[in-house]
């Protein structure tokens, strides 16, 4: 009997030419995750902390990884990372920062704020695609993560 169950995952990017581009590289990697899209920073603090239209867990389960896109407006990426490690039930969740931003001082903050991860998005697909076939490998496969709760 196969027990297998797809990991969760949140997608936080308010590009829609970016979002697709990933469920593309995914499709693509055949990688059978699922994943959720959150299209900006309140919309992602909203589902993590399980507010509004997010409240059913069921449906909206906690994330096994956030991919967080930096430069949103409104809340914005580091905001977004800053509240996740500061609320004790999603704190342990991991987070990749998935970005174009090639700024040190963009990796900085994004490491002091509790990033897991720094990754720049690959301009081809090919490259994206090899990216997402990575990160499955290694938190999904190789990583042993922290207990969740």
């Amino acid at each position: 009997m196969d027990n297998y169950k797809p990991s969760q995952i949140l997608l936080v990017d308010d590009n829609q030419m970016d979002v697709v581009l990933t469920l593309d590289a995914f499709r693509e990697a055949k990688i059978k995750n699922t994943i959720h899209v959150a299209h900006n920073g309140r919309e992602a603090l909203d589902y993590l902390l399980g507010c509004g239209k997010y409240a059913q867990r069921e449906i909206f389960p906690l994330p096994d990884l956030i991919l967080l896109d930096l430069k949103m407006p409104g809340i914005d990426g580091f905001e977004v990372l800053r509240q996740v490690k500061n609320t004790d039930n999603v704190k342990r969740i991991p987070v990749i920062v998935l970005t174009s931003s090639k700024e040190e001082g963009d990796r900085i903050l994004s490491y002091d704020n509790g990033a897991n991860s720094y990754l720049m998005k690959p301009v081809s697909f090919d490259g994206f695609t090899e990216v997402v076939k990575k990160i499955n490998e290694y938190w999904f496969s190789l990583n042993v993560g922290a207990p969740l709760k």
